[in-house]
């Protein structure tokens, strides 16, 4: 009598992501310790149109522990590139070990699918909930390339520094201008009077998010994306699109017209933002100064942030070949 083959199920299993899903990705992202609300399905998905969806569940014993953001180019895996960062998101309870096995399986998997290059947009480290840079550590063993970073300026609200005196002399321009500040989920003034014709003219550019973009997406997190518009009377000249998470408030779009060094409204607005709305969140990420794919900084963009006391944190983005899970399966000795 011959044996009956037996099948050992492998403890950790990965699956892409499906509509069925939905619910168990965002509660896991809710209770993640380096995940924000970017991260959610209604957030990743409105503009579903522009991206193969790659995204992956991960789990162990059938328990949900990490997820992986991601959308598929050719052979290669991005973390979803329709996200300002991203990576591996994992659960508060895995230690380095199980990150490690985590990400072995994920590497492992992706080259069974001959996927052949993973590209991981790191999470900046002030948005972690908890201590969690395992990656880093594992994508130096995976001989993993840094291929850009991002330089964006935070301001630390448990040690600030100290706003310089010739932004308060822009405070002091809006006070005496009787400027005033609302706040509101009315994007449309700002967008149509201030920031289009800004980046138009200046850049050529249009906002990475349409009108009706931000209108969706605000109506899906009403409590994350908030307005702020300066007027002057009721005529609007200034204002600044912000995403809020559990730990920063994270500048997304900042715009004036062109009275703001004779009416000081974005000095007057964000003296705001940092002493009295946000003075309780850890930080405030004034977002990136980069231009030319990272490689260059606009020099009076960064200037203006840093009289406000931020300093430089970075975005990472990095490029791992997924053969290279051999590489960690030796770590521990």
């Amino acid at each position: 009598m011959k044996n009956k083959a037996t099948h050992i199920p492998r403890i950790i299993s990965i699956k892409k992501y499906t509509q069925n899903d939905k619910l168990q990705w965002d509660a896991f992202i809710d209770e993640a310790k380096n995940a924000t609300f970017l991260f959610r399905r209604d957030f990743m998905e409105y503009h579903q149109d522009r991206f193969e969806d790659y995204s992956l569940l991960i789990y162990k014993n059938e328990k949900l522990v990490g997820l992986l953001p991601a959308n598929r180019v050719n052979n290669s895996i991005h973390s979803h590139q329709g996200l300002t960062y991203g990576g591996l998101v994992i659960g508060k309870k895995p230690k380095l070990e199980e990150v490690n096995e985590i990400f072995i399986e994920l590497l492992s998997f992706l080259h069974a699918e001959e996927i052949s290059t993973l590209y991981l947009k790191q999470l900046p480290t002030i948005y972690h909930l908890l201590p969690s840079d395992e990656m880093v550590y594992l994508l130096f063993i995976s001989e993993a390339k840094l291929i850009r970073a991002d330089v964006s300026s935070a301001v630390a609200k448990s040690n600030p520094i100290k706003i310089l005196s010739n932004r308060m002399e822009g405070v002091k321009k809006g006070r005496k201008s009787d400027l005033s500040i609302r706040e509101d989920s009315n994007f449309d003034s700002f967008w149509n009077d201030i920031l289009v014709p800004n980046l138009k003219e200046r850049y050529d550019i249009a906002p990475v998010h349409s009108l009706e973009e931000i209108k969706t997406i605000g109506a899906y997190f009403p409590k994350n994306i908030i307005q702020f518009n300066v007027y002057d009377g009721d005529k609007i000249v200034a204002g600044a699109t912000i995403f809020e998470t559990k730990e920063v408030a994270h500048v997304q779009y900042i715009s004036a017209n062109a009275d703001k060094q004779k009416l000081g409204s974005l000095d007057f607005l964000f003296e705001y933002l940092l002493k009295t709305r946000y003075l309780d969140k850890k930080y405030f990420d004034f977002g990136t100064s980069n231009e030319n794919r990272g490689r260059n900084v606009n020099k009076g963009l960064q200037y203006w942030k840093e009289c406000f006391g931020a300093r430089s944190i970075v975005y990472p983005t990095y490029k791992v070949e997924t053969v290279n899970y051999l590489k960690l399966k030796e770590i521990f000795i």
